[in-house]
């Protein structure tokens, strides 16, 4: 373990330095980026806004987790500590205590006029101190973060928590032992371990729904709203990281009717009110004198019911609000963690049948991102220096992806590995969701943070994939890469200007690509992403014109309006976009003349969309083909006895049933699947292995 640590620590402060030097940053920034990032993963945050000040009085601030006002009133303080040296460090109870101190120092004075007026305005830690006053009345919880490379010593139990000003505060120490547990765990997030007995007031009384034979446990259960709001207020949006749409739902805002249930007629509640589907790796059950009841959860996921969780949640929180008469029915489905990524998604989907939202399952096993992941595998990038060497970008559908295929290999195989996929060219996606959203128009979207962000795209391609999924090909895929090219550029060149003087690079990025985007197509032009694929880089008048847009966005973005000193919050505004979009930028003429036509790009991409159906019609075959006439023959037998088929379904059946002597054509392979999968909707489990 220690040495495995050690690793991860000597891997951590390599990227660190790695990602500082590649976009011309201090190392300090890099780390509050590459940290937070995980937390925002974990869930502990939905975002992470850089915000670093300080002064030789006691207090320092490095980042803070939004608007508190779009957080249910809490309020997320980031304080960083960055320990440069090579070898692992020890975080000591006195260090820790004195850290915090200086966070909570900077908490006490940003409530102090006296001290804001005194503040240099142009500074980020500035904006955050007149966001905190302003938000003030309305805050309902303060939690305070520490992140380190250095290891908590293992004397220290935490902090306790406390309060200010009669606001509940708590503590939270990501330390690297922490860090590194949480990244090898290859599931994306620390355990949700839900003691019922001992933290949320005792155990739930369950009914069985199962079968001893159906190969997983299900229960009825009843849940009083004191109970679930407690849970949801300890572990927050990560009860719902499985399903994109109840991240949808829960940031939807608090629905009318059920609060107005909720206030004026709680005891009603469970009757009105649909209750919620959730799921769990692992359940402890016991017998009482009440019967079966449950006393632990492992992995709880609210998959549907978002909206109502966090609608009771929000009224816990009102003092004039009596949840003591609120029940909430929950179906229980018990699934091993094996099975969870296939099985959870499904259980979503049906629970939401009644109100179908594309980006539903749109998990890491979603088609779109198996798609993207397939082809990232298979083609490699043009060589930028002429040589013969030639890499892959490696696209990560699920996080941990890339370092888990490197753990696997022996050091010989580990070295090619990493000259195949250079690590300067992974991404995730929530980076793809980043570097498309800005060419779709959502720099105030992306501005927002990864979660908030990608649920849009999200959306936004879950409906896309839904109507045409041959777009999404290799073509797609090479223009998405010259999209993370031209951001990568564009962080670097900002790093490098003259007026740039730190601070809100990630704001100024977006809205400069952003703004190139619209005014492209006001032109009615396009970027030759092509271009940018094979040379695996942008051209001088392009940079050119990237410096421009900064350099304007830069200008809009540092002057709010009157009565908003928060930069980054202003940068989440449409009213911001809005302002830049206005703006008349005289492009550099080697640029305009360096664009195509949109004739020309809906050529290639019709092109490319001929080429992914033939690919499809040639996969589709070469899978029936394999499968065998048998096979096909019981498929056929399973959904004509349910009447499931339709007529031109059965008789492609039948040709494939005739396999070897009969031979499907590559459309009538592609009907074929297609009715496996609406067969396995309906319970078959003919064939399951060929869709996988």
């Amino acid at each position: 373990m220690a040495n495995e640590l050690e690793d991860f620590h000597k891997e951590f402060f390599q990227d660190v330095h790695g990602l500082a030097d590649a976009g011309g940053r201090y190392a300090e920034d890099a780390f509050f980026e590459l940290f937070t990032s995980q937390l925002v993963e974990a869930g502990e945050l939905e975002t992470a806004d850089r915000a670093p000040g300080g002064s030789p009085r006691g207090m320092r601030v490095d980042g803070y987790g939004g608007d508190p006002a779009s957080a249910d009133g809490v309020l997320s303080l980031i304080i960083a500590d960055f320990n440069q040296s090579a070898g692992i460090a020890t975080l000591t109870a006195s260090e820790m205590d004195a850290i915090f101190k200086r966070l909570s120092n900077f908490l006490a004075r940003s409530l102090d006029p006296a001290h804001r007026n005194a503040a240099e305005e142009s500074t980020p830690a500035f904006g955050l101190a007149d966001l905190i006053a302003k938000r003030w009345p309305t805050v309902s919880k303060v939690r305070l973060f520490l992140i380190s490379n250095r290891v908590l010593s293992s004397r220290v139990d935490g902090r306790e928590a406390g309060e200010f000003k009669g606001v509940p505060v708590t503590y939270s120490v990501w330390d690297l032992g922490r860090l590194h547990r949480f990244v090898a765990t290859g599931r994306g997030r620390e355990e949700i371990l839900i003691d019922l007995q001992k933290d949320f007031g005792g155990p739930l009384p369950a009914l069985p729904a199962h079968l001893n034979n159906a190969g997983y446990e299900a229960y009825l259960i009843v849940i009083p709203g004191k109970q679930l709001a407690a849970i949801y207020d300890r572990w927050g949006a990560r009860l719902l990281e499985q399903n994109v749409r109840v991240f949808l739902q829960a940031r939807g805002g608090v629905n009318k009717g059920i609060r107005n249930t909720i206030e004026n007629d709680p005891g009603m509640f469970f009757a009105y009110n649909n209750g919620i589907t959730a799921t769990a790796e692992k359940v402890t059950i016991k017998m009482s004198d009440a019967g079966l009841v449950i006393t632990e959860l492992n992995n709880l996921q609210i998959v549907n019911g978002g909206q109502t969780t966090a609608s009771i949640h929000a009224a816990s929180r009102k003092k004039d609000v009596d949840l003591s008469r609120v029940f909430v029915q929950m179906k229980l489905s018990v699934v091993e963690p094996a099975k969870a990524i296939d099985v959870v998604p499904k259980i979503s989907e049906f629970a939401n049948s009644q109100n179908r939202v594309n980006a539903a399952d749109f998990f890491a096993n979603h088609p779109y991102h198996v798609q993207l992941e397939k082809i990232s595998r298979s083609i490699f990038a043009p060589s930028p220096d002429g040589t013969f060497r030639e890499s892959k970008w490696f696209y990560e559908r699920a996080r941990g992806q890339y370092q888990d295929a490197r753990a696997l290999l022996n050091p010989t195989q580990r070295k090619k590995f990493d000259l195949e996929y250079p690590k300067s060219q992974v991404f995730s996606k929530t980076d793809l969701a980043k570097f498309l959203n800005l060419w779709l128009g959502h720099p105030d979207i992306v501005s927002r943070g990864a979660q908030k962000n990608f649920a849009r795209f999200a959306e936004t391609i879950g409906k896309a994939w839904t109507k045409n999924p041959d777009q999404f090909n290799k073509r797609y895929y090479t223009d998405s890469v010259a999209k993370a090219i031209v951001f990568r550029e564009a962080e670097k060149l900002v790093s490098e200007q003259s007026w740039y003087q730190g601070g809100y690079r990630a704001n100024v990025v977006a809205y400069a690509i952003a703004k190139v985007a619209h005014d492209v197509e006001d032109m009615d032009r396009a970027v030759n992403f092509d271009l940018i694929w094979r040379k695996q880089d942008i051209s001088d008048a392009f940079k050119e014109a990237l410096v421009l847009a900064a350099k304007a966005s830069h200008d809009v973005l540092v002057d709010p309006p009157a009565g908003m000193s928060n930069v980054t919050e202003w940068a989440k505004q449409q009213a911001c976009w809005n302002r830049i979009l206005a703006l008349d930028i005289l492009w550099p003429r080697a640029f305009v003349r360096e664009l195509m036509t949109h004739e020309e790009e809906q050529e290639e991409q019709s092109d490319a969309e001929k080429d992914q159906r033939l690919l499809n019609g040639i996969e589709a075959q070469t899978v029936v083909v394999r499968a065998g006439g048998p096979l096909w023959r019981t498929v056929k037998e399973w959904g004509v006895s349910r009447r499931l088929l339709t007529p031109t379904e059965a008789g492609i059946l039948d040709v494939a049933a005739a396999i070897p002597n009969r031979v499907p054509s590559e459309k009538q392979c592609l009907i074929a699947i297609e009715a496996l999968k609406k067969m396995h909707q309906e319970g078959c489990q003919i064939g399951r292995e060929l869709l996988q």
